[in-house]
């Protein structure tokens, strides 16, 4: 679970955050859309610690069973985590927002071994992982002998979010994931979101300008607008689709 309390943030004059309370559940698959500067970047960099607020706060409220984890205990089987106060949270959360989260002087191959080394994870493992996702990588990231910076804008989009799950992670935030995909690479990766989900029962949040992918995998869509969270819809079976399309249509 995620939890904003009263979360701020300005830039000059612009308003680019102003949620006075928010919960993401554990299990939700939250779409946030809106138009160029509704906020949507600026959310995920204030949860990831990216950015500091001017006012409020983040919570990560994890089971308690998962380990030693430092933070404020909310009940006597789970703990919040302030993001500012605690690293703890890491080891939870897999996101990707840009290029800047890779590490691109090495070959994918180099760099998912280094996030098994830092993560305790074998390579034998790694290796295991990784064929996981041989269908989303569909033979252009693996085996190239290229650098990561040398890779497509699509393929370097692979390996961020390939990078994003490959923990396992219990919460996902992935900043426009279907940007510079091809249109098959956009439909393995909504399969393979809902898969993830499904199967770990993780929290995921996508920002997207793509409204038709985001209603088809949301099991609930914010909608943001100079910072501030104006809807908060249910997706049952692509309901908030007619909404957002009479909102967007009227821009």
């Amino acid at each position: 679970m995620i939890k904003i309390d009263n979360l701020k943030k300005q830039f000059g004059e612009t308003c680019a955050c102003d949620i006075p309370s928010f919960i993401i559940n554990d299990g939700d698959i939250l779409g946030l859309v809106g138009n160029n500067g509704a906020g949507k970047t600026t959310l995920f960099r204030l949860l990831l610690d990216l950015l500091k607020a001017d006012e409020g706060s983040v919570s990560y409220v994890f089971p308690l069973p998962d380990g030693e984890l430092s933070g404020t205990v909310v009940t006597k089987e789970t703990v919040a985590i302030n993001p500012t106060e605690s690293e703890a949270w890491k080891q939870h959360v897999g996101a990707y927002i840009d290029e800047g989260f890779l590490i691109d002087f090495l070959t994918p191959e180099e760099y998912f071994a280094f996030l098994g080394k830092v993560s305790g994870i074998s390579q034998q493992e790694v290796d295991e992982r990784l064929q996981q996702f041989e269908r989303f990588a569909n033979g252009e990231v693996f085996g190239q002998k290229k650098l990561i910076r040398n890779l497509s804008a699509g393929n370097k989009m692979k390996v961020g979010i390939i990078s994003a799950l490959f923990r396992r992670p219990k919460i996902v935030i992935l900043d426009e994931p279907f940007n510079f995909l091809d249109p098959t690479s956009q439909m393995v990766l909504k399969h393979l979101l809902q898969d993830y989900a499904n199967e770990t029962g993780s929290t995921i949040l996508i920002s997207s300008h793509n409204l038709q992918h985001t209603v088809d995998i949301s099991t609930r869509i914010a909608l943001l607008e100079h910072g501030k969270i104006i809807r908060d819809l249910s997706n049952n079976e692509g309901s908030a689709a007619s909404e957002l399309q009479e909102y967007f249509e009227a821009e």
